[in-house]
């Protein structure tokens, strides 16, 4: 009994003198209070987080950065999956963005949020343009908009970063990034070589003590980095304060309003920006520099436009603003059969209450 309580007591004095599990306590947050994994992505098993989407070839990002904050914290505080969407185009010139600028102004952006809101994707779609253009929502989107009670800055430290990422939710963050971040596709990313390319905004959604890194939402569609995410070290040191005074990272207080519109939703699934079609047969575009603009899908012969469609009774659909074709039954189609040349379709979806639309650039050859 003696040597046993003797043998307790020299254990005692090892933990006390040589704290042999501190490092690894600092590590994984358990110090600070911190879980050692966190995301929003897996909150009990559920991802909250809304589907990855493609700002190219526009310089919209910090809208899509704000409106993928939005987006989860609107799931989680519905408790419900319902895929929300936000109209970033909306956010980006309303607040003031424009493209020959190459931005908006975050602190704008996020202000706009605050006294107006956002509304839904199907009062104004992206067209995917790299330039400006007359813009104008849909009539009655003041009733479809969701606001932030309020935004603010995060200290640039680590354990700061984890509390607001858990407590508010996903962060909008403001980065420098180099040439070789264009060919990210996987692994934790620290800039490494090819010199700083450009400024870039996307959003944390959550970090792993365990690789050392933030776990990151990117906008430049699902091709890109580990299926449109990427993972950025804790001492990549490429945070970027553009937005004064601030740090560049920044938080969203809770939202609210018409966080689920009854309205139709509608989407352009087929053809496909950046995309080339031959007889119906679909090809990625290669020759990406012609004369043609960038992100319009190419399209040689007949093919037909297909779209996603939900809570819609009538599909009314535009060639350049004039109507082409109506259709009252699923599944909402028309074969694409006009001159050769650059334009504007419109699709507009109807239900008794509201109207949504998406929109697409293509340029027809043949």
């Amino acid at each position: 009994m003696k040597k046993t309580i003797t043998l307790l007591i020299i254990i005692l004095m090892i933990i006390q003198f040589f704290p042999v599990s501190a490092e690894k306590l600092d590590k994984t947050g358990e110090k600070s209070g911190h879980p050692s994994y966190f995301s929003w992505q897996n909150i009990d098993g559920i991802d909250y987080t809304t589907p990855i989407k493609d700002q190219s070839p526009a310089p919209t990002c910090e809208a899509y950065g704000l409106v993928a904050s939005m987006e989860t914290i609107m799931q989680y505080q519905t408790g419900e999956l319902y895929e929300p969407d936000l109209s970033e185009c909306h956010l980006y010139f309303y607040a003031g963005g424009t493209y020959q600028s190459g931005y908006v102004n975050l602190i704008d952006a996020a202000n706009y949020l605050v006294d107006i809101g956002v509304p839904d994707e199907g009062c104004f779609p992206d067209p995917h343009r790299a330039f400006d253009y007359p813009f104008e929502s849909l009539q009655g989107w003041e009733n479809r908009t969701v606001k932030i009670q309020d935004w603010g800055w995060v200290d640039y430290d680590i354990e700061s970063i984890k509390t607001a990422l858990i407590e508010y939710g996903p962060l909008v963050i403001c980065f420098r990034f180099f040439q070789d971040f264009f060919y990210y596709s996987g692994g934790v990313y620290k800039p490494r070589w090819g010199g700083r390319a450009g400024g870039h905004v996307v959003t944390i959604v959550g970090y792993d003590d365990s690789e050392e890194c933030w776990i990151v939402k990117n906008s430049w569609g699902t091709k890109w980095g580990e299926d449109g995410w990427f993972r950025m070290a804790y001492d990549a040191n490429i945070f970027a304060d553009w937005y004064g005074p601030g740090t560049g990272i920044m938080y969203i207080d809770g939202v609210y309003g018409n966080l689920k519109p009854d309205v139709p939703k509608i989407q352009i699934e087929r053809p496909l920006i950046k995309h080339t079609y031959f007889l119906g047969f679909q090809l990625p575009t290669i020759f990406k520099n012609l004369e043609i603009q960038k992100a319009a899908p190419r399209i040689i012969g007949k093919i037909t436009l297909e779209l996603s469609v939900e809570n819609a009774n009538k599909v009314e659909f535009f060639v350049d603003d004039e109507i082409v074709h109506t259709d009252d039954e699923a599944p909402f189609e028309w074969v694409i059969d006009i001159k050769s040349g650059l334009h504007i379709i419109e699709t507009f979806a109807h239900n008794d209450i509201n109207t949504s639309k998406d929109i697409m650039d293509i340029y027809k050859i043949l």
